[in-house]
């Protein structure tokens, strides 16, 4: 790498807020706060939402209530869509033209 132009790579250890779980590893962020893990010293950057808290990998995701929704985009637009699946289902099929002899 060219010298000068790079920031300071380091060891840090993210820590959960919520769970205190810690997550060891090297990063550009750095911190006063300081904590030493067998021998090395790292900065130590506390974090909200880590794999370990995040909705997605836990399992306990917001569910968006979309009934509401759609009742909201049909109250607003009039209920369109239902619309044209009624006209759909009125629609008559094309009459077969019977094959000529020849």
């Amino acid at each position: 790498m060219k010298e000068g132009i790079h920031p300071n790579y380091q060891p840090v250890v993210f820590v959960d807020a919520n769970t205190g779980k810690e997550y060891i590893t090297r990063s550009t962020k750095s911190s006063a706060e300081k904590k030493t893990i067998d021998g090395v010293e790292y900065s130590v950057i506390s974090l909200e939402i880590t794999a370990d808290t995040h909705p997605f990998w836990t399992g306990k995701q917001h569910r968006v209530d979309t009934a509401g929704r759609i009742d909201s985009f049909n109250k607003r637009y009039g209920g369109g869509a239902n619309i044209t699946s009624a006209k759909r289902k009125t629609r008559k099929a094309a009459p077969v033209k019977a094959e000529e002899e020849a």
